[in-house]
């Protein structure tokens, strides 16, 4: 089924009873106070790509106090980034929010820009990332596409249980369609859409019965039909490079001086894969090598 409103509900009607569910049930996150600005916006939208909330938090803490403003961590070396990002995962967004950090101390005078293309143009910042620090942000209306929403829409408008396992032309159709006319509208009707696939509206075991367009939506009221796209993407770590990666990193990030070849080497026993992955570690600029076999996190 392709990604048009397969009921007769017009779109408005989503609206409010979306919004409205979100002013009741909204979790107090630290990004969402008004003291966090669009700096904590930015950070937290780069940390949850990927990470739940859970682990988020206590990161997310850290480095605010840590560095408050952009400037902060363009002022510090990157690899004191990765430093802090700790087990969060996907250690290369530590380096791309430390260049974004760089290029708004260097272009905007230390504020996160609030133009939407002035945010696309930052270093590390996708579509998605720049839509929702305008969204959030500065309460601006664009389509904010992450995978809570996706969901949300593929369910409630199109009626399939999962969206494709890329954002499609169709969608972003969608999503726009969906939008409500007045900025402040949209802006709330974005972090809510996001908050109920998040909470309700889930992978599994979601509930509609706590769903507040449960009566409108097109998969529940199609009997909710199985999945019939491509078998959705399963995320493995165990035995992974990623996981050889990760404990390359932990060594890195625990030691005040650089290591020897033999510290990295005792993390894991499969000599190729882990010469793969520290040589990838190297290639993203993750990891510094130096004379005589010691490695340390980047200075520059």
């Amino acid at each position: 089924m392709t990604a048009t409103t397969s009921t007769q509900t017009p779109p408005a009607s989503f609206h409010a009873p979306v919004i409205g569910w979100f002013e009741q049930h909204a979790r107090d996150l630290p990004w969402r106070r008004p003291d966090a600005g669009a700096w904590g916006v930015m950070v937290s939208e780069f940390m949850l790509q990927q990470t739940p909330v859970n682990r988020v938090l206590p990161v997310y803490e850290q480095w605010m106090a840590r560095w408050p403003r952009p400037a902060d961590l363009a002022a510090d070396a990157p690899g004191e980034a990765v430093r802090a990002w700790g087990r969060l995962g996907y250690p290369r967004r530590a380096l791309r929010l430390h260049g974004a950090a760089q290029a708004i101390t260097e272009r905007h005078g230390g504020d996160v820009p609030s133009e939407h293309g002035q945010l696309l143009a930052l270093p590390g910042i996708g579509e998605y990332t720049a839509a929702a620090v305008a969204s959030f942000a500065y309460g601006q209306r664009h389509a904010v596409l992450d995978t809570n929403v996706r969901r949300v829409f593929a369910r409630a408008a199109t009626g399939i249980q999962y969206p494709p396992n890329a954002t499609t032309a169709a969608e972003r159709k969608l999503a726009r369609a969906l939008l409500p006319e007045e900025d402040e509208r949209a802006a709330r009707w974005a972090a809510a859409t996001m908050e109920l696939g998040a909470l309700v509206c889930t992978a599994k075991n979601e509930d509609c019965a706590r769903c507040p367009i449960s009566g409108q939506c097109a998969w529940r009221l199609a009997g909710k039909p199985a999945h019939q796209g491509p078998p959705r993407r399963g995320q493995t770590y165990a035995g992974t490079d990623r996981q050889v990666r990760g404990r390359l990193l932990a060594v890195l990030r625990d030691a005040v001086v650089p290591v020897p070849q033999s510290a990295l080497d005792a993390v894991w026993e499969e000599p190729v894969q882990r010469a793969r992955a520290l040589d990838g570690l190297v290639a993203d600029g993750l990891v510094e090598p130096l004379a005589n076999g010691r490695y340390r996190l980047p200075l520059t």
